[in-house]
């Protein structure tokens, strides 16, 4: 994810909710499939991020176009990079929630035009460094970027070798940490925890023990209905500071999260793609049933079908009239 954007075991978080959407979808990790509108079976493929919230996309997305619409659907979990790659082959049909792959777009929707646009999501997302409240309430001064390397000491960890750890999600997530490190001369050290459940478990290890921690974090997230953090302002975000990967000087920008379909998919994809491209909504309805999958731990389809039975006057626009 971009912030862009991923627990009581963060492997586990991840893995079991991934596992109950592909339950979800009948299909195993390997398995994908173009979408079919005319003759056969009709079916939908979907790629599901590591993060629990673009999780939650899919996982209503799966259960309304099966129950409401008829429809097979077909999941993997794969990186976001990877997505595109397999999107424009027409492995999947659609990205439900991306956070910025200006690469990937020129290249697939500009230059090779297999891929289009499927409109917006609804949710803005936001990346940038946090730090717990009561560890800002008693420092003010470190959510400035400027007094970081005052108070490194006080973020270091074994790994980190002497200097502070900023402590980071998945290797696949767009992050441009390293750099800024760097460019803006800060004693620190990425540490990835290797997803998002994995991070999100140091969170709540540190906040129990009220430990100071800087970390890599993101909006929307259903965790911040439960730890509250302070983000450190880095140096403004202008358009095209983050240009150049290796000269970049700047936080991070908002950015109104996207869906991408395959082209072949959008031109045939009949109700389904219809559906999709009508999919949207707010961060608020997604954090509801990200919360329901990765703290109450109830499976995706249970907190879908737990979130249509709520919130049918959202969904039903959805769905294609015939």
């Amino acid at each position: 994810m971009n912030l862009t954007r991923t627990t009581a075991a963060r492997a586990a978080v991840a893995s079991s909710a991934v596992l109950g959407l592909l339950a979800l979808s009948g299909c195993g990790a390997a398995e994908t499939g173009k979408s079919t509108e005319a003759g056969g079976k009709k079916t939908v493929s979907l790629t599901v991020p590591s993060w629990v919230g673009a999780q939650a996309n899919v996982a209503v997305a799966s259960y309304l176009l099966k129950k409401e619409m008829g429809y097979t659907v077909k999941s993997q979990q794969m990186g976001e990079v990877l997505a595109w790659d397999a999107l424009s082959k027409g492995d999947i049909d659609a990205i439900m929630e991306d956070w910025g792959h200006p690469k990937e777009e020129k290249q697939y929707v500009e230059d090779k035009k297999t891929v289009v646009k499927g409109g917006d999501l609804g949710v803005t997302g936001h990346i940038g460094w946090f730090v717990p409240k009561y560890y800002a309430d008693k420092h003010p001064d470190v959510t400035d970027w400027k007094n970081l390397n005052k108070y490194a000491k006080d973020f270091a960890t074994v790994e980190s070798g002497g200097k502070g750890e900023i402590l980071e999600g998945s290797p696949d997530y767009v992050t441009h940490d390293e750099a800024l490190i760097k460019n803006l001369k800060l004693n620190l050290k990425p540490n990835f925890a290797g997803s998002e459940a994995s991070q999100i478990t140091a969170i709540k290890k540190y906040a129990k023990e009220k430990k100071p921690f800087l970390t890599y974090w993101w909006n929307p997230q259903w965790l911040n209905n439960e730890i509250e953090m302070v983000e450190v302002k880095l140096p403004e975000y202008k358009e095209g500071c983050d240009a150049d990967p290796k000269k970049i000087a700047c936080g991070y920008p908002n950015t109104p999260l996207q869906k991408f379909f395959n082209k072949d998919f959008a031109k045939d994809g009949g109700d389904a793609a219809t559906f999709l491209k009508n999919f949207k909504w707010t961060t608020d309805q997604q954090n509801d049933v990200a919360l329901m999958i990765a703290d109450q731990k109830l499976s995706p389809e249970a907190a879908a079908e737990k979130w249509v039975k709520a919130n049918e006057s959202t969904w039903k626009p959805w769905i294609p009239k015939k």
